[in-house]
């Protein structure tokens, strides 16, 4: 499965959530609301979710290995650091 867009939207404000994106994969499957989170040990993406009855968040969608999660990250923190963003629609 290959990324083949990347759209980013920065954040407003000053707080520890620095972007959303939507990804796509094989130009037929989008997923949107990932989130580039500022951490402790620097950038990293946040998968959409919906909170629970319980008051817990869980994923909405995610990859279930490391080495695309990996990838994923790699390739949204790379776009972001090119500065290449997507107006508000």
């Amino acid at each position: 499965m290959q990324l083949t867009d990347i759209k980013i939207r920065k954040a407003n404000g000053e707080g520890k959530l620095k972007a959303y994106v939507t990804i796509t994969f094989d130009d037929c499957f989008v997923i949107h609301n990932v989130k580039i989170i500022e951490g402790k040990d620097g950038l990293f993406i946040a998968m959409p979710s919906r909170k629970s009855k319980t008051g817990d968040y869980k994923d909405v969608a995610h990859p279930i290995n490391v080495e695309f999660r990996t990838k994923m990250q790699s390739s949204i923190l790379e776009k972001y650091d090119d500065g290449n963003f997507q107006d508000d629609d």
